[in-house]
């Protein structure tokens, strides 16, 4: 018994496509060098203190933005917005559209409307909030470098202004309820809330079968 439980529980040694192992989804909001708005999903994110890390492609239109004008909005979905960035998963602020993403995605300069979400104007930057996110983070980007890789750009962000839905604030604080509020989350190309899956992003490699 004790030699089988342990064969079981033995580890085995995977190459996976992507990591991305259970990460909140955001949706950032940039501007473009005409003005007008750039709205992208991302699912490398985290926060330390009032500094938010994130990882980009650095072929995208949202790190060419933050290179050059680093005002951006850090839009939290929750589960129920799921489609809403799946529908922005296959676009691209760039055109024509960079090599590495040709074939995969297309070019689409209004993306507000593409994804069917509402822009809301900010407080301290210049881009839109998107009106539907539950939390929504003003923020400057202090540092833009490259990634290890040179595939990637990371950016460290500093939050100016938060903005939370009233449903998911404790009542009389400035705090989030936990109780109320589940992320999106990213986990190997599907999207999940706090709870069962909910649907998978185009680009998955392990599709369920219904």
């Amino acid at each position: 018994m004790e030699a089988a439980a342990a064969e079981q529980a033995a580890h085995v040694a995977i190459e996976p496509s992507i990591l991305y192992f259970g990460t909140p989804v955001v949706l950032l909001s940039t501007e473009n060098e005409d003005g007008t708005p750039n709205l992208a999903p991302m699912s490398s994110a985290w926060a330390l203190g009032r500094t938010v890390v994130l990882g980009l492609g650095a072929e995208g239109q949202t790190a060419r933005n933050l290179t050059a004008r680093p005002e951006l909005v850090i839009n939290v979905p929750g589960p129920e917005q799921w489609r809403a960035v799946e529908r922005l998963a296959p676009l691209t602020g760039r055109d024509p559209v960079p090599a590495a993403k040709a074939g995969v995605f297309r070019f689409e300069r209004d993306k507000f409307a593409a994804a069917g979400l509402r822009p809301e104007p900010s407080e301290t930057v210049g881009p839109s909030r998107v009106a539907e996110c539950p939390l929504q983070l003003e923020a400057r980007a202090e540092r833009v470098g490259p990634g290890a890789s040179g595939d990637f750009v990371i950016v460290e962000a500093a939050v100016l202004r938060v903005h939370a839905d009233p449903r998911i604030v404790v009542p009389g604080t400035h705090h989030v309820d936990p109780a109320e509020w589940s992320p999106l989350i990213y986990n190997f190309r599907h999207y999940f809330g706090l709870g069962p899956e909910l649907g998978h992003t185009f680009r998955t490699e392990t599709p369920r079968i219904s």
